[in-house]
């Protein structure tokens, strides 16, 4: 392939993926493994359940287990008298039997006796030597949580695709499953390029800067559900390249690598990784703004998704192509946005022929939510930290106009009272 040094032709995003299916098998993988380190996996499997929960009658409150029918007429000032015949604690099964005017002493959790149908809370009963003394009626089965009450057997309690959050764990330890079949997160190794770039924690010297995408693009895959393998920083020069590119082919799914895809003099990821292996880039250049420099290669069987140095255009693009099939490897819904509409704060003209991705913040004036562009361009990473989210202005519409209702894909974690 010979790379120019002007893009000749862009892809829409539509096209582009359209491509990269051609020539990469999409598959997620699944592996069975102990519930205590499955924790924040997705779900692989739909969970049915093999027992009741809960699996015999039990106590709701602390009290007494009673015949229902025996409290009838009880009152504060007509209090019945029962006669308590012994006790029972939770994790003991109880052996007697209540008859007519008799009860059994409960503790929360144990089970129901044999004769009793109802429970009287502690709070409304007063004990003597062996005489109880009850004053308020219960109905049959009140205060009792019943045999599969919450979960009966042979039912789906869980389906595939969920995150283990510690409510679905336990869940999942209530019907007494130790292992649970989850999504093995994509490991994705993560490449910065540029002579200028240094690591955080290093001397920062005259001309260098330090490395901002590495470590954002970490947290953006691991957000997808991938493991990040941050390999560092690649010089330049296509033998440090193309090191840090086979590293990543060896040891991961996929590679992220930032940096040397724009038509510059020192951009030479893409032909550096053409010639690697076959099919090699399959796309150069993205009918978007930021990020019309993305290139898509791929190599061994492996995907390796080429994002602009800028940071506002590297993590708009990672948004846009990486994060849906990071989703889908890990077993997360593709759609990982929420979104929100709101009024635009201001004008926007836009190049017709290409998407437009405008980070916004978003303000609430009494009742309206207003969406204010962050025009700072896609070098300014303070337009992503100020941003609530973003709007995709498409490849047809040269203006948006202020006032217009938009929609906003929101960025996680952001909520608008």
């Amino acid at each position: 392939m010979v790379f120019m040094s002007e893009f000749l032709h862009v892809d829409t995003l539509e096209d582009a993926c359209a491509k990269l299916e051609k020539h990469w098998r999409i598959k997620p993988r699944k592996v069975n493994m102990p519930l205590d380190e499955a924790a924040g996996r997705v779900l692989a499997e739909d969970v049915v359940s093999k027992i009741d929960v809960p699996p015999f009658d039990r106590a709701v409150f602390d009290g007494y287990a009673v015949r229902a029918m025996d409290t009838f007429g009880a009152g504060e000032e007509s209090p019945v008298e029962l006669t308590c015949v012994g006790s029972v604690r939770a994790g003991e099964w109880p052996k007697l039997k209540i008859t007519r005017g008799q009860c059994v002493e409960i503790s929360t959790g144990a089970p129901i006796p044999r004769g009793a149908n109802a429970v009287i809370m502690v709070e409304y009963s007063t004990v003597g030597a062996k005489v109880v003394q009850i004053f308020r009626a219960v109905a049959p089965e009140e205060n009792i949580a019943k045999r599969g009450s919450e979960i009966k057997h042979g039912t789906k309690v869980l389906g595939a695709g969920g995150v283990i959050t510690p409510q679905v764990l336990g869940t999942l330890a209530a019907i007494g499953r130790k292992r649970a079949e989850v999504y093995s997160p994509p490991k994705v190794a993560v490449i910065s390029s540029g002579a200028e770039l240094v690591s955080a924690g290093s001397s920062l010297r005259w001309g260098k800067i330090y490395d901002v995408n590495g470590p954002a693009i970490c947290r953006a895959v691991e957000l997808c559900g991938g493991e990040a393998n941050y390999l560092g920083v690649a010089r330049d020069e296509p033998r440090s390249l193309a090191n840090f590119v086979k590293r990543g082919l060896a040891t991961c799914d996929v590679v992220v690598l930032s940096g040397g895809s724009s038509a510059g003099a020192g951009d030479i990821a893409p032909a550096v990784i053409d010639q690697m292996g076959k099919p090699g880039v399959i796309v150069h250049g993205l009918a978007m703004k930021p990020g019309k420099p993305a290139f898509v290669t791929v190599v061994r069987g492996k995907p390796i998704f080429g994002l602009p140095g800028y940071p506002v255009s590297a993590l708009m693009v990672f948004d846009q192509l990486v994060a849906p099939y990071l989703r889908r490897l890990s077993g997360l819904p593709r759609a990982g946005r929420a979104r929100v509409q709101a009024k635009l704060a201001s004008k926007i003209i836009s190049a017709r022929g290409r998407r437009e991705l405008v980070p916004v913040k978003l303000v609430r004036e009494g009742r309206v939510v207003y969406a204010k562009p962050l025009f700072k361009g896609s070098g300014a990473i303070t337009a992503l930290s100020l941003a609530d989210g973003y709007i995709d202005v498409l490849l047809n519409r040269e203006i948006v106009e202020e006032g217009e209702v938009i929609e906003v894909n929101l960025f996680r974690g952001v909520e608008v009272a």
